[in-house]
């Protein structure tokens, strides 16, 4: 059996390298937007969008209807720009890779129509169309600086210690009722835009929020994603929620109904699961409960301990 301990969430999209440079030291910094010519058109229609998916892609969008509403910097923060906000940083540097979730290598145009039907709820676009594209540019363009087969400080998610308990979704709804529902509202449902075209505040459950196959949906990628960059204000290095009250309101707006997603093919080793994968089967005795919400110690030491083969 394989051995598997699991890893900070990645989660830019990537097809190849587009450039090299030295490795950075210190959180990677987003290429200046004013510096794009008229000609970069592309890169320009890829930023928004990642900035604007509903406008473009939504229920009522100006290009395709595919999606749920939400925008992809709803989960990639400033247009994937955002240091531990789920940046693209990467994207360019690490692509193609093998992904032990597809058993396969991937590209940039599966990774990005992964995330429309995952996080979007929606359906893939061709990836010769002008809308793949623009995002490839985009990406491309933002990882231009990064040395090849690299990720840069601040990529992904933000580390963060498991606990030792289970988290818990009472604690969690009594933090999320102080800290999130000025802005997500009581019911998780955000707050849309009075043009009705995308959210101002995005949805954390129920129908137009991301689904059961998101990389979102995993405990230890939402608490440590909302540990950095929640609630508004937050830096991370200036966190405003502490560790216990970061896994806390993850368990509790995961929790929550949302729309059920499956993909059949999903982990044909199931020895590589992530340990906070929240849907059977395993290949461990721990429970399918213990898996999406803890403790996860246990379960780490069990894959630890397996011999290596």
């Amino acid at each position: 059996m394989k051995r598997f301990l699991p890893m900070v969430v990645f989660a830019g999209l990537g097809l190849t390298a587009c450039t090299s440079a030295e490795k950075r030291e210190s959180p990677w910094v987003a290429p200046d937007t004013a510096t794009l010519s008229f000609s970069d058109t592309l890169v320009r229609y890829g930023r928004n969008l990642i900035a604007h998916t509903a406008r473009y892609l939504g229920p009522d969008g100006q290009v395709m209807q595919i999606t749920n509403g939400m925008n992809c910097q709803n989960c990639h923060l400033q247009a994937g720009t955002q240091p531990f906000g789920n940046n693209f940083s990467a994207v360019s540097a690490t692509y193609p890779r093998f992904r032990e979730r597809s058993g396969s290598w991937e590209s940039i145009e599966k990774r990005v129509n992964d995330c429309l039907q995952r996080s979007l709820g929606g359906s893939p676009i061709d990836s010769l169309s002008t809308e793949m594209r623009a995002l490839v540019a985009y990406f491309c363009w933002l990882g231009k600086n990064v040395p090849t087969k690299t990720r840069p400080v601040g990529s992904g998610l933000h580390p963060l210690a498991y606990l030792k308990r289970a988290a818990d979704t009472v604690k969690g709804q009594k933090q999320y009722v102080v800290k999130c529902s000025s802005c997500h509202q009581m019911n998780g449902q955000g707050v849309r835009h009075p043009a009705k075209a995308e959210f101002i505040y995005p949805p954390l459950w129920g129908d137009s929020s991301f689904t059961t196959a998101a990389g979102l949906y995993r405990i230890s990628n939402f608490a440590r994603y909302i540990y950095a960059n929640m609630p508004q204000g937050t830096t991370y290095q200036k966190p405003q929620l502490s560790t216990e009250e970061a896994w806390d309101i993850a368990a509790y707006v995961l929790s929550k109904p949302r729309r059920n997603r499956n993909f059949p093919g999903d982990w044909p080793a199931i020895s590589t699961k992530p340990i906070d994968h929240p849907f059977g089967p395993y290949a461990d005795p721990f429970s399918e409960n213990q898996h999406k919400f803890g403790p996860f110690p246990p379960i780490e030491a069990f894959y630890r301990e397996l011999p290596a083969k």
